[in-house]
């Protein structure tokens, strides 16, 4: 006898065959933590790092440059998952 409530194998039975989707305003959550905690650990970068000097091709650059623009394109990727998403639900604003 099932009654009202489901078995943990039917609920992850469900979740095989829908697969991990989250909800717009779920979606839009977690893209302003992505985005905030980037803002942070760019920060803690920009604090931490010694401002050492590597030569990249004859010039100097700041150490401190090579993880921000590693976060800079993970934010990037962010931004673009986030409107990929928006245009495969069909609400293509923003």
């Amino acid at each position: 006898m099932r009654g009202w409530r489901q078995s943990g194998e039917d609920v992850a039975q469900k979740r095989r065959i829908e697969g991990p989707r989250s909800t717009g305003s779920d979606l839009d959550r977690k893209y302003w933590v992505a985005l905030a905690s980037y803002g942070v650990l760019a920060l803690l970068v920009w604090f931490t790092m010694d401002a050492g000097k590597i030569f990249v091709q004859g010039r100097p650059v700041e150490l401190r440059l090579l993880p921000l623009i590693i976060l800079g394109g993970l934010a990037l990727r962010t931004v673009l998952a986030l409107h990929a998403e928006r245009i495969r639900r069909g609400g293509g604003n923003g």
